[in-house]
């Protein structure tokens, strides 16, 4: 891939990560049941607060603004909220950000509006001036000011099940010598474990292995509470959250206030599960063979257990009291799977063959020197959805086929590939060249013998010798 295509490809990654937090920021306010009045008021307070964008800026954003997203999201969906991959770049060229970031440096007093004055002055452009104050902010060069008081936090808890869903991942103990980690998702409101999986990996394939069932099974939540830990930044979460209209939030770094219900479920677990496994021979407990039966024991302990006996916060069973919100609304299997598909860009080749890791497909002649999406299960790499602009175009034909996953779809048990055999023993073929070399070197005449060293007869009659050849008396 060229470096024009690096740049390309940046930039469609850019594009898709603003179209992300346009509708992050939009989802609540864009409800289609909420009212004229109720919208409104959305909306100006999310004008009215400072929102961090994904270069990490703080930013606000206008009421027009937000409106016109909403606008483009009821027509147009998810794709019609990611701007043209050329807007999405920054427009500021880095060198003016330097220079104020020195004339800020220089005299701490100026303010934004009076280095927009002398940038222009010496350049005769300059950014606006609230472009300024943000890089200032997000540079650290704002003025010294009162340090505010340490922030108070007061009990909350979600109004009704399924409103907030909250998710993290628990390390456990040892099976087959090898690390086990939990995913979980608990209901805010009931405290009921609305999905779970153990596996040996911290990875995107073992939470989809607890959320997708807990979606097919439980409903859609408003919102999904994660930390930023790497299975829960992934894109492939980002995507599948945006598809099924669930807004992810992520808890900012250092302030993990509202995750305290599910570190309390951690915490039931290893005190009432866990220390029943025996993490390895000879230790106290069960000994669990392998994940499914661990699994297995761990949905009896929820079910029969945890979710039927009272809790110490709320004083009722969590599965009674997520169940006074039934029944609730189930997403579609093919929607479902469609959300929880992964995606990838590449371009098309002249001869319209597309390229992912390692495999070879073919697409659409009208496709080619165009940047598409192809759209496929991590699992089957045999079978692939072409996406060009946000619209469908067809499917993408096997054409040379070497792998037949995802790199990052390891299965929980790898397969044991039987090892070609083909009865040659190389190091017995060296050894029999060894020996036959040392006996073309030995020197008979050294040995007393003219030609050979004696025969002897295995029957037991006497061994005939061939003449000595004497030297000199």
């Amino acid at each position: 891939m060229t470096k024009k295509d690096d740049a390309q490809a940046a930039r469609l990654e850019r594009a898709r990560s603003i179209g992300l937090f346009r509708y992050m920021l939009i989802r609540e306010a864009a409800d289609l049941t909420l009212s004229g009045r109720q919208r409104g008021a959305l909306v100006r307070k999310l004008a009215g607060m400072p929102h961090t964008d994904p270069d990490g800026r703080t930013i606000r954003i206008t009421r027009w603004t937000i409106d016109r997203w909403i606008s483009e999201w009821r027509r147009g969906g998810f794709d019609a909220l990611v701007p043209s991959p050329r807007q999405s770049q920054p427009r500021t060229p880095p060198e003016v950000f330097e220079l104020a970031q020195a004339l800020k440096k220089e005299n701490p007093s100026r303010s934004a509006a009076q280095i927009r004055r002398i940038l222009s002055a010496q350049h005769g452009w300059a950014p606006d001036e609230r472009t300024i104050q943000r890089m200032f902010v997000r540079e650290g060069l704002t003025s010294l000011q009162t340090p505010k008081e340490p922030a108070i936090f007061g009990r909350f808890e979600a109004d009704r099940p399924n409103e907030i869903w909250t998710g993290d991942a628990l390390h456990g103990p040892r099976i087959g010598g090898r690390k086990t980690y939990l995913f979980a998702f608990v209901d805010d409101h009931s405290r009921a474990v609305v999905g779970h999986r153990w596996g040996f990996a911290e990875d995107t394939v073992r939470l989809a292995a607890a959320l997708r069932p807990a979606l097919a099974a439980r409903g859609v939540p408003e919102y999904v509470y994660v930390d930023n830990g790497s299975a829960f930044v992934d894109s492939w979460l980002l995507r599948a959250c945006a598809k099924l209209g669930i807004k992810l939030v992520h808890s900012q770094p250092g302030r993990p206030q509202g995750r305290g219900k599910i570190e309390r479920f951690f915490r039931t677990v290893t005190g009432e599960f866990t220390v029943e496994i025996a993490s390895g021979d000879g230790e106290p407990g069960r000994q669990v063979q392998d994940l499914a039966e661990m699994n297995r024991l761990f949905t009896a302990w929820v079910e029969n257990v945890y979710h039927r006996r009272g809790h110490s916060e709320t004083g009722l069973a969590p599965l009674a009291r997520w169940m006074e919100g039934a029944p609730f609304p189930v997403p579609a299997p093919a929607d479902l799977a469609e959300a929880f598909r992964w995606s990838e860009h590449r371009t098309v080749s002249k001869t319209g063959l597309v390229s992912l890791h390692g495999n070879r497909y073919q697409v659409d002649p009208a496709l080619v020197g165009r940047r598409v999406e192809l759209v496929f299960d991590p699992f089957d790499l045999t079978f692939l959805r072409v996406r060009a602009d946000g619209q469908d175009a067809g499917t993408a034909l096997p054409f040379q086929i070497s792998r037949h996953s995802h790199p990052k779809a390891r299965p929980e048990v790898p397969a044991e590939e039987p090892k070609p055999t083909t009865g040659i023993d190389y190091l017995g073929l060296i050894d029999a060249l060894h020996t036959a070399e040392l006996a073309d070197k030995v020197n008979y005449s050294a040995l007393g013998w003219a030609t050979a060293p004696p025969t002897v007869d295995l029957t037991g009659e006497a061994p005939t010798s061939p003449p000595f050849s004497r030297g000199p008396a």
